[in-house]
């Protein structure tokens, strides 16, 4: 199994970036996916979820998706802010199965 995060970089603030997850491996369409943040110093958050049906939550300014046809998660950001600036990974879990991708760095600075 494999899940191989794109997209991030570097963004000036009130920017959007999307960052992909591309899953391989694993019956795609059973794993809930789901968006993590970590900012050195801080705990893990997440950001963005959304089931094998498609119902999605995130935080506000941020939009999850998913194609199943091509395996894959993405995060839309917007508006991003300086506080955005994290490295982000996602995640792909079942009730018994979890896996994580290697993480994109989002950095937001003028």
């Amino acid at each position: 199994v494999q899940l191989v995060e794109s997209g991030g970089g570097w963004v000036q603030p009130g920017g959007s970036l999307t960052l992909s997850c591309a899953a391989s491996g694993l019956t795609f369409t059973r794993y809930v996916m789901k968006w993590y943040r970590q900012a050195p110093g801080k705990e893990r958050e997440l950001v963005a979820s959304i089931s094998t049906g498609g119902t999605a939550n995130s935080v506000p300014r941020f939009f999850i998706s998913r194609d199943n046809a091509r395996n894959s998660a993405y995060l839309l950001m917007n508006s991003l802010k300086s506080e955005d600036t994290a490295q982000y990974s996602c995640r792909a879990e079942t009730g018994i199965l979890t896996y994580w991708g290697q993480g994109t760095q989002v950095t937001v600075s003028s």
